[in-house]
């Protein structure tokens, strides 16, 4: 599986930072990680807590994609509103990338530098395919040994009313998932701390982590399947260099979570 090389060369055009550069650099992982993930992170380990001292965690339940009014209406337009507000931090990470490098003058395309272009789609949905093959059987496999082990929270995909418009809304809340964290969380974090000059197994260990601390809220279980899920999606990253695939298979991953809980009325364990 070779590397992109265009994307390689691009990616050399920020070199690692020095002084007040690096200073800003950390001001602004912090910024981006405050407004979405790390928000996300230190929520579920509040969570977590609550959680722990309130009994058993195989005895909570834990619901994904809940209802958020009775009024069928509403219920829409509040989902909506909070798939696209959680995206605005994408976007914020896209300007940031935007203008940056090549030399004076030049401009980069964001999402062509993180590889989420139309360069090469087939190879991206068949990549992102086999991830999704690969990781899903360990997703359930992990979900059920969690549970029996007691350290999982029972997990209830979506809760959403039989609407007309429910299938659609879970398959945007998926994608949402997908954009957010594997922009976020692979692309752009481990371009900055490229910048940064850290080492390839600190990044590794750095976005395993915080990929699995954001999941906390649904347990220890979760928080050690989202650290190998981390580990698999930033090793593939690292040698192709294209975000688009592993946002496909987190989408398809929650796609059959939140979709076939819904049609099928039983956990599937993704989130």
């Amino acid at each position: 599986m070779p590397a992109d090389s265009a994307a390689t060369d691009r990616l050399e055009a920020f070199p690692v930072a020095s002084g007040p550069d690096r200073r800003r650099l950390r001001f602004e992982i912090l910024l981006v990680l405050g407004l979405s993930l790390g928000e996300s992170a230190v929520y579920a380990v509040v969570q977590l807590i609550d959680k722990l001292t309130t009994g058993p965690l195989g005895g909570q339940t834990t619901t994904l994609n809940p209802t958020q009014s009775n009024r069928e209406y509403l219920d829409l337009t509040y989902q909506l509103l909070g798939i696209g507000f959680s995206l605005v931090p994408v976007l914020l990470v896209l300007f940031l990338l935007a203008g940056q490098g090549g030399g004076p003058g030049a401009r980069v395309r964001p999402l062509r530098l993180l590889g989420i272009d139309r360069s090469r789609p087939w190879a991206d949905l068949g990549q992102g395919a086999a991830l999704f093959a690969v990781m899903a059987g360990g997703s359930l496999a992990l979900y059920a040994a969690g549970r029996a082990l007691g350290i999982t929270t029972a997990l209830v995909p979506a809760a959403l009313g039989t609407y007309w418009w429910t299938v659609p809304v879970l398959i945007l809340s998926a994608v949402r998932h997908a954009v957010l964290e594997e922009v976020i969380v692979v692309g752009y974090l481990i371009l900055r701390w490229r910048q940064l000059g850290w080492t390839t197994p600190a990044i590794l260990v750095a976005s395993a982590v915080l990929r699995g601390s954001y999941h906390l809220y649904q347990g220890i279980g979760p928080f050690l399947g989202n650290v190998v899920m981390g580990l698999v999606f930033v090793a593939f990253y690292l040698r192709v260099r294209r975000v688009m695939p592993l946002i496909i298979a987190h989408a398809l991953l929650d796609i059959g979570a939140f979709v076939g809980f819904t049609l099928l009325g039983r956990a599937t364990g993704f989130g």
